[in-house]
């Protein structure tokens, strides 16, 4: 990594260490690994223009590690029976309780929000978690008579696979919630690219699912790039 700037206000904001953040970070997440080969960005306060960390940035090269660590894992997310992937949702959304303050406080440093919006968007995270879990114990299919004597048909729904999330500044916490809870009860696994103006947000949300995820012995059904 390249050295940081020597202006950077970090220490300033106790609440960055407990969300795991460093004054420079590496912007990638894949196989169990913050990693990251491309440009460095330098968040800033939109408040005052000062500058809070450095985020190296996912390359070309890094996203492409992220797809193919994602099509190793597939499977075996996708044979994770729904009500436990449903548990592992409920897990997050607890992690995301207990960091409830500080990522509202991140949100309001790096993106500008009021710190009641910025913990409503973290409760919003939080309440979609506890509906996916419910949701984890109800997907159901349909059984359908047949022409055929003695047979039926039976409709079953199947993961899609990986999918990719983009999400906006203005929302950098709560839309992640919104795609990764649903999507992980599917079956489905998820690439993350948030805003780059709020990078500081999408590495916090990151690492506390990721950690999550690898507790229950998952390295890249979440990727970040």
């Amino acid at each position: 990594m390249e050295s940081k700037p020597v202006s950077l206000t970090f220490s300033k904001y106790p609440f960055l260490k407990e969300l795991g953040l460093n004054e420079v970070n590496n912007g990638c997440y894949r196989n169990g690994e913050w990693v990251a080969s491309g440009k460095e960005y330098v968040s800033l306060n939109p408040h005052n223009g000062l500058p809070i960390a450095v985020v190296k940035m996912a390359s070309p090269n890094d996203y492409e590690d992220c797809v193919l660590a994602m099509e190793a894992e597939k499977v075996k997310w996708m044979q994770t029976p729904a009500p436990l992937r449903g548990e592992i949702v409920r897990q997050i959304g607890e992690a995301m309780r207990k960091k409830k303050t500080a990522l509202a406080s991140l949100i309001t440093l790096e993106m500008g929000k009021a710190k009641t919006e910025g913990l409503g968007e973290v409760q919003e995270f939080i309440d979609i978690c506890d509906m996916a879990t419910g949701l984890s114990r109800t997907i159901e299919g349909k059984v359908i008579p047949s022409e055929r004597p003695g047979h039926f048909m039976m409709e079953v729904w199947n993961p899609l696979g990986i999918i990719g999330v983009i999400t906006a500044f203005n929302f950098p916490v709560a839309v992640c919630g919104w795609n990764a809870a649903i999507a992980f009860i599917s079956g489905d696994l998820m690439i993350w690219k948030g805003a780059q103006t709020t990078s500081l947000c999408t590495l916090a949300v990151g690492y506390i699912m990721s950690e999550v995820l690898l507790k229950n012995g998952f390295k890249s059904v979440l990727t970040v790039c």
